[in-house]
């Protein structure tokens, strides 16, 4: 009865934790998952660019005149005046003797008492799995139990002075003190009578310009060139599990082979790779990793540096297929997994150093 117990809460713990990671509800045996997350995808767009403008030339052409007659003033019109004085009277004239003004007062500020409340740490929750006691399976998976914990915000009362009213002035007002003083002012104002003297003019001939001078324009057009950019199609972000072949999971080698001491893709190569990883990602929008081996032959950087070079040669093929460069991974791994005992100073056949020399894939977990 404590074994059957038991096994009923493994078995309540593995559905919750399922759920929790999203993995499908009812899986077939001998099927594998792995989790995808949606990449973002990208579109071309062109774009025309104005990489010189338009412009105008201009030719001058020169201004022509013709001969006028024109009356001029050789001697401005001119006035005399008769002059007549000013009369005066005396008048009484008020003055402040001394300004008013304004004296103030300060008012002091006044304060107040307040407070704020402030969270000093968030309300947080999440998923924390434990592993039941007493499990009698070697696999701790196959008892692990899933709880969604919620733990609430801490706040903190921070008091604090507030200002009620600031310093301030009130006006007290002064009077001002007047006198006067005696002035003299105009009572009839002087005048001047005038008398006109008229101008005299005389009549001259000269040359004025008939058509100015001007511009004759040639409009010269714009150049422009077509701009080809990449720019976001759509925002990627959702997990999705994808069921793939159990043994994608693991190295998987591949057909693939280069020219001699080059990164650079046999055409039968390009076929292998149509026939063999395309299929797989057009199919799944899963992930997958590229990993490059060379033989112990020759220096240890530089089968490391070639076979960087040969992983990334077949990544970037398979961008030229439309597959985004964000799904796939290069990893060069030179002579450091060696599949036989042929490492450095080991005599070996062409046959055995050829079984290191290899191209393998794996589907990613993302």
């Amino acid at each position: 009865m404590k074994q059957k117990l038991f096994l009923f809460l493994c078995l309540i713990a593995s559905v919750g934790y399922v759920q929790a990671q999203g993995l499908p509800s009812n899986p077939e045996p001998g099927k594998c998952y792995v989790k995808c997350i949606t990449k973002d995808t990208f579109k071309e767009v062109t774009e025309t660019l104005q990489v010189y403008p338009a412009y105008t030339t201009l030719e001058v052409v020169p201004a022509t005149y013709k001969t006028v007659e024109e009356t001029v003033l050789v001697k401005e019109a001119t006035e005399k005046y008769v002059y007549t004085p000013a009369t005066y009277e005396t008048v009484d004239v008020s003055y402040v003797r001394k300004e008013g003004r304004t004296d103030l007062k300060v008012v002091p500020a006044s304060f107040g008492r307040d407070s704020r409340t402030f969270e000093t740490y968030p309300a947080t929750s999440g998923w924390e799995y434990k592993i039941l006691e007493d499990c009698p399976s070697v696999n701790k998976d196959d008892c692990v139990a899933a709880c969604f914990v919620e733990y609430p915000a801490t706040n903190r009362d921070v008091p604090f002075t507030t200002l009620a009213t600031d310093a301030s002035t009130n006006a007290v007002p002064v009077s001002e003190q007047m006198t006067s003083y005696k002035k003299r002012v105009i009572k009839t104002p002087a005048r001047m009578d005038k008398i006109e003297i008229p101008a005299e003019y005389k009549t001259i001939t000269r040359q004025v310009v008939d058509v100015p001078a001007s511009t004759r324009s040639n409009t010269i057009p714009a150049r422009t060139e077509t701009v080809t950019r990449t720019i976001l199609d759509q925002k990627g972000g959702i997990t999705t599990w994808e069921e793939v072949e159990c043994e994608l999971l693991n190295p998987t080698v591949i057909p693939i082979f280069y020219e001699t001491a080059s990164a650079r893709l046999t055409p039968a190569s390009k076929r292998t790779i149509d026939e063999t990883l395309l299929p797989i990602l057009n199919d799944k929008p899963v992930s997958i990793e590229i990993m490059a081996h060379t033989d112990a032959r020759g220096n240890d950087d530089y089968n490391m540096s070639l076979s960087q070079q040969r992983a990334n040669s077949v990544v970037n093929y398979l961008v030229s297929k439309g597959i985004s460069r964000s799904r796939l991974s290069a990893k060069g791994y030179g002579e450091s997994r060696l599949t036989n005992r042929c490492s450095n100073d080991v005599d070996c056949s062409d046959s055995e150093h050829q079984r290191n020399r290899r191209t393998e894939f794996r589907v990613l977990n993302n």
